[in-house]
């Protein structure tokens, strides 16, 4: 029997750091034995300059 209920919901989330939003109205089911990832840059906590 599947079981259909996710084994992770996110309903709407967002994230802002420094007055920049990253994450706007996040939406995701991630059912029993399905693995997700975010991609993207990665800042590891240190802030980009850009020229």
């Amino acid at each position: 029997m599947l079981d259909l209920e996710p084994v992770v919901r996110l309903k709407q989330v967002s994230k802002r750091i420094g007055g920049k939003t990253i994450i706007d109205q996040l939406t995701l089911d991630i059912p029993r034995g399905q693995v997700y990832g975010f991609l993207g840059p990665n800042g590891a906590g240190r802030q980009r300059q850009f020229e």
